[in-house]
């Protein structure tokens, strides 16, 4: 499979390889949501299914139920509360998630100027991950990073320097760990260093400047936050002053669930639809 390295060459992946979908669309009354659906819809990769019920709890629960039942391959978040549907996806008798799965944000970014897509965790669900939790959002990236064609991806795990603290920051002596997982095989082919800072992850100027060695090489395909407000302050700052273009989905849940904001734009929604296509294809 040839790398797909921006969102066009992935609408036209989907397209060329037939690949089409179900999306359960809960409540979707807003005007940005009803243009991306319609747009997914006319490029071929997506069917939606319109879930409105008066009680956007009701319709929450239905939607889930019909993604449980494998009427649908894909959970839509329209104009209601994320944690009204998080709470149907979350239930432990009729939700999505099985037991011992972390439910993460997984997101990717067409960066003007960086020369490929960004893959990175976690922007929007998870404040503190613990260590375990981490280590599931490593598997999840680097298997979504190798569903573009990225045979072996470079994760660089994020802090704000390149040494670990265990002092100051007690979650960096869990990150040498994690690469040491990588090294044995544990996330498939992939390569995992840290801690890295962010330009020594993104830049090989800056990492050689520094004079570290990293397998990383300043050419990172994807980034492990620390945290939920550093991965929420890159996610946005890249958007606002970077005028990158951005997708993302829920990742650990049996189905790929996209759970836009509200002020999300018709071109991110639209780009997260597929990304949970291409996500869902490896979906049993």
């Amino acid at each position: 499979m040839e790398r797909i390295r921006n969102f066009e060459a992935l609408t036209s992946y989907l397209r060329d390889k037939g690949v089409r979908k179900r999306v359960a669309v809960v409540c979707p009354h807003d005007t940005s949501s009803r243009e991306a659906i319609a747009k997914a819809e006319e490029a071929g990769f997506v069917e939606a299914i319109v879930v409105d019920y008066p009680d956007p709890r009701t319709a929450a629960k239905m939607a889930v139920e019909m993604v449980r039942g494998g009427k649908a391959d894909i959970l839509m978040k329209g104009l209601v509360n994320s944690d009204i549907l998080l709470r149907a996806v979350l239930d432990r008798d009729s939700g999505l998630l099985p037991h011992g799965r972390t439910l993460t944000h997984l997101a990717v970014a067409e960066v003007p100027q960086y020369p490929h897509l960004l893959f990175y965790t976690d922007a929007a669900v998870i404040p503190y991950p613990t260590h375990e939790q981490r280590t599931q959002q490593v598997a999840y990236i680097a298997d979504l990073c190798r569903q573009f064609g990225i045979a072996e991806p470079r994760i660089a795990l994020i802090h704000c320097s390149e040494k670990v603290d265990a002092r100051h920051f007690p979650f960096t002596e869990g990150y040498p760990l994690i690469a040491e997982q990588a090294r044995q095989g544990r996330f498939g082919p992939c390569i995992v260093d840290g801690p890295l800072d962010l330009k020594t992850s993104l830049s090989a100027e800056s990492l050689h400047t520094k004079g570290i060695a990293s397998p990383i090489e300043g050419e990172a395909d994807a980034l492990v936050f620390p945290d939920i407000e550093s991965g929420n302050l890159f996610h946005k700052t890249i958007s606002l002053f970077g005028h990158a273009r951005i997708a993302a989905v829920l990742a650990g849940a049996t189905a790929p669930v996209v759970l836009p904001s509200r002020s999300d734009s018709t071109a991110s929604k639209f780009y997260s639809l597929a990304l949970a296509t291409i996500q869902s294809v490896s979906k049993p």
